[in-house]
């Protein structure tokens, strides 16, 4: 038995049958850390030794009765965009290189509360702005599938790690796909919930209105289960929604007959590679066989979601990182003339070329005289992408996608062409516009053994339905069984 090569729900198991023990969970990660790190790059920082003392600390307790929960002792790796009270927060950013988060976002603190261990904050594209996690100021994360290849963007660290046998399951946050398209590129699970069923509390922010933190997991059960712990209301947050929590769990039933799924076909047109394509195909007729309807139907939102992501996103991510001034935290520069030098030099030092390039675009479309032209614009089309969405609904319970156009491309291939780079986006962008679920989940390898994923979006706040969806196409195909990362053991 191999450790690292279970899901959590294994390794809960197990550890109730005391056929392991936290520590040997704890220390099977951090050696696997402590190996492969230098290879793959994900974390920005590690709290291996923190987390062996935690594990002896926690166990202790179990045996004295003290600590009960099903989850105490499981170990998870967080995106360095979440505050983690004593640790540094670096949101991947020079501007942030030595920022120490002074508390828990909700999330951690949730975490915190059912005793699992933080193994360290995972990398990501400096303030979650990309989509490969070529971004960050601290390094290039590489993909365990093929280290030559990016891992997706912006989560990639987390996705990578998961994908690596580094955690056994992480959080990222997804702006316009940065949970799903990841998880697409690396093979693993990647669930980004309706808007406002996590908390962002803590969160430091991209863009207020499209930020969702969600699980990235090795199987759907593990990733319904992350979303038990981590959803929820919170005071702190307003735009959380006040709805009872429930058990996702439960959903799961490997059954989806008479489901009705809609295939959209504009997201199977030009720029959809050929073998992505081939893989979804055989994906639907694997759904059809197991007795779900489907429905090819028109969804014209593809083209004009993806100008509207970005012109909203920017907007608030101009908004949102004026706050890094130099003069209240983050980096600081040592020689300037006056306080607009300060300002100027401080955040030209602290921030990435990414970063710059969406600070620029997104205050010229707050501008005056561009606003009503572009911001406005951008708002009203995205009403008319949430109608598109609701009329879709009406008929469907489920909407299946490509995640990606492509499989994972080669490190350095798109970071010099911006445009090529947002592209990638085409296929995610219009759930975070819409505030809706989405779930990414492997179903096949193309002819270089990288794997695809297959989207399912489903309506506000019916994640029970997609993850059933998943599941019971995850039951089938049994990907993590017939697929494994050469880095891990070898493709088959």
């Amino acid at each position: 038995m191999n450790i690292i090569d279970l899901t959590v729900h294994e390794l809960q198991e197990k550890l109730k049958n005391k056929e392991i023990t936290t520590k040997q969970i704890v220390e099977a990660y951090t050696n696997r850390i402590n190996d492969k790190e230098k290879d793959v790059q994900a974390f920005v920082t590690t709290l291996t030794e923190e987390a062996k003392k935690q594990a002896e600390e926690i166990e202790a307790k179990k045996e004295s009765g003290e600590i009960t929960g099903d989850f105490a002792g499981i170990p998870i790796g967080i995106k360095d965009n979440m505050c983690t009270k004593g640790v540094k927060t670096t949101c991947s950013s020079k501007m942030l290189e030595n920022f120490v988060a002074p508390y828990d976002a909700t999330v951690v603190e949730k975490l915190n509360n059912e005793n699992i261990i933080n193994l360290g904050k995972l990398n990501m594209d400096e303030f979650a702005m990309g989509g490969s996690t070529e971004y960050s100021y601290f390094k290039k994360t590489r993909n365990p599938w093929n280290l030559n290849k990016v891992p997706g963007g912006s989560s990639g660290g987390s996705a990578a790690a998961v994908a690596a046998g580094m955690v056994p399951w992480a959080l990222g946050s997804d702006t316009g796909g940065s949970i799903r398209q990841p998880a697409s590129f690396c093979g693993v699970v990647g669930l980004k919930p309706t808007y406002g069923l996590v908390s962002r509390y803590g969160l430091v922010a991209f863009a207020s209105s499209l930020d969702q933190i969600g699980p990235i997991t090795k199987d759907v059960y593990d990733s319904a289960m992350l979303l038990n712990l981590i959803a929820g209301p919170d005071e702190r947050d307003t735009t959380c929604s006040q709805k009872e929590k429930i058990d996702y769990t439960k959903a799961l039933k490997n059954d989806v007959k008479g489901l009705k799924i809609g295939v959209p076909k504009e997201f199977f047109g030009e720029g959809i590679n050929e073998e992505v394509k081939a893989s979804l195909e055989k994906t639907i007729e694997t759904y059809k066989e197991m007795g779900a309807e489907i429905e090819e139907f028109s969804l014209d939102i593809a083209n004009y979601s993806l100008a509207t992501y970005y012109i909203v996103a920017c907007a608030e991510a101009s908004s949102n990182l004026g706050r890094f001034d130099g003069i209240r935290y983050g980096h600081r520069a040592k020689e300037f003339t006056s306080l607009k030098d300060l300002y100027k030099k401080s955040r030209s030092e602290g921030f990435g070329s990414e970063v710059k390039r969406r600070i620029i675009l997104g205050t010229y479309v707050l501008s005056s005289g561009y606003y009503d032209a572009y911001y406005k614009k951008a708002q009203q089309v995205r009403t008319l992408v949430m109608k598109k969405f609701e009329e879709a609904f009406e008929k469907y319970d489920v909407i299946l996608t490509p995640t990606s156009p492509t499989v994972a491309f080669d490190i350095g291939a798109k970071s010099s062409n911006p445009l090529e780079m947002y592209l990638s986006d085409i296929c995610t962008v219009s759930v975070n516009i819409a505030g809706l679920p989405g779930i990414s989940l492997p179903c096949g390898v193309d002819s270089q053994g990288m794997p695809i994923g297959v989207q399912l979006i489903g309506n506000k706040f019916c994640e029970e339905t997609i993850l059933n969806a998943a599941y019971t196409l995850e039951q089938k195909i049994k990907f993590r069984e017939n697929y494994k990362p050469e880095f891990i053991g070898g493709a088959k």
